[in-house]
């Protein structure tokens, strides 16, 4: 289930918690900007900002902010070009994780810093399980709408409706991996911050800082906006955060 609204009032809460990481004034370059709604609220509070995404992103038509095309590996921009380079739940569906990373740090000016907001083995849990409740909600959603004339048309209506929800009811039992790597099941493991910290330092990063952001959230919108952010924070204290904060520099480049 695809929800716009509900994405966007997400990613506000996210610039809300990080943009204190974030330089004044400092140059930023968001990778896999998706809609552009968070590039639009980091220029608001004064950053000056570059974004880019990949030509067939889910939010190609949803855009709100002038985002440049990349192939998803080669950053179209110059070496030392940024102070920060952001992203938010973007790099798992990276295919080439290193290459890109190898990018980051040509782009990134000698004392620049990256903020990732990475998912977790949190989101996943929950993901997976909130994929049952999505199924049928989503499956009930299907025989709203008008009826057509006649009865032959309503039969046919009626039979496709039926191969359609039934196909909604089995998809939690047949659910693929979220990211590049792995399946469902190592995901646990892979979006775990532990993981995270290992990829990182592996690949020429010093975390400067790392700190769950503090929201719950499933994936699959079962509650939406009926559950408030406040209430989202109260039960990421006790069901766990969704998502989690990286602050990094490039440790080989200050070596």
């Amino acid at each position: 289930m695809f929800n716009v609204e509900f994405l966007a009032r997400l990613r506000a809460v996210e610039i809300e918690r990080i943009a204190a990481h974030f330089p004044p004034g400092a140059r930023v370059l968001e990778i896999g900007a998706g809609t552009g709604q968070q590039a639009i609220a980091l220029r608001e509070r004064g950053f000056q900002v570059d974004a880019i995404e990949v030509p067939d992103s889910n939010y190609k038509h949803h855009q709100v902010f002038p985002i440049t095309p990349y192939d998803g590996t080669h950053i179209p921009f110059a070496d030392g070009s940024f102070d920060v380079v952001f992203s938010s739940n973007v790099l798992e569906h990276v295919r080439d994780l290193p290459a890109l990373e190898a990018e980051i740090q040509r782009v990134l000016r000698p004392d620049g810093i990256c903020v990732h907001v990475m998912p977790t083995h949190v989101w996943r849990f929950w993901h997976t399980l909130a994929a049952f409740p999505a199924g049928v909600q989503e499956a009930l959603a299907l025989t709203r709408g008008p009826r057509p004339a006649g009865l032959a048309r309503r039969a046919a209506q009626a039979l496709v409706t039926g191969i359609k929800m039934l196909g909604k009811v089995l998809y939690p039992f047949v659910q693929r991996r979220h990211g590049e790597r792995g399946v469902m099941v190592s995901e646990l493991w892979l979006f775990h911050p532990a993981a995270w910290r290992r990829h990182f330092k592996k690949h020429g990063f010093e975390i400067v800082r790392d700190e769950p952001l503090g929201i719950f959230n499933t994936g699959h919108f079962v509650f939406g906006s009926r559950w408030s952010f406040e209430k989202r924070t109260r039960l990421a204290r006790r069901l766990g955060s969704a998502s989690h904060l990286f602050k990094l520099r490039a440790a080989l480049r200050r070596s």
